[in-house]
């Protein structure tokens, strides 16, 4: 059995995370999503979801192509690996051919996992829907 990681904040659920969740089913038999906890967002972007994590974690788990939610507390993925025995992680291709996914690639390689890139969804964004927000 494939086993696929992927992660995300998922706050202001639209296509464009309902589009990563598809695709990256398409690539493995069962799917783990890491939703990252309010404390992690606020570490990591100095902001504060609009949807808080309990209820991001509710609705992710709800989507057919999830077969598992796990709080995503660090954004150390091998760390998360070693937890999780993943086969292959996915990423937006924004981060394809950065140092750090460069590095991650390599680590990867070393435990036999890929890393598969998606199309990063150009036309919509929770922070564009949370600026839509704001000017209501």
């Amino acid at each position: 059995m494939k086993v696929g990681y992927a992660t995300g904040v998922f706050d202001l659920f639209h296509i464009g995370h309902l589009n990563v969740l598809k695709k990256a089913k398409e690539h493995c038999d069962f799917l783990i999503v890491g939703v990252c906890t309010d404390e992690l967002v606020q570490t990591l972007k100095s902001k504060q979801t609009v949807v808080p994590y309990s209820e991001r974690a509710e609705i992710v788990s709800a989507i057919k192509f999830v077969d598992k939610v796990v709080p995503e507390v660090t954004t150390d993925k091998v760390e998360a690996w070693k937890t999780l025995k993943f086969d292959v992680t996915f990423k937006g291709d924004d981060w394809k051919g950065t140092e750090k996914w460069n590095k991650l690639e390599q680590e990867f390689a070393k435990h036999g996992v890929s890393v598969v890139y998606f199309p990063y969804t150009q036309h919509t964004s929770s922070t564009l829907l949370a600026s839509a927000l704001r000017k209501l």
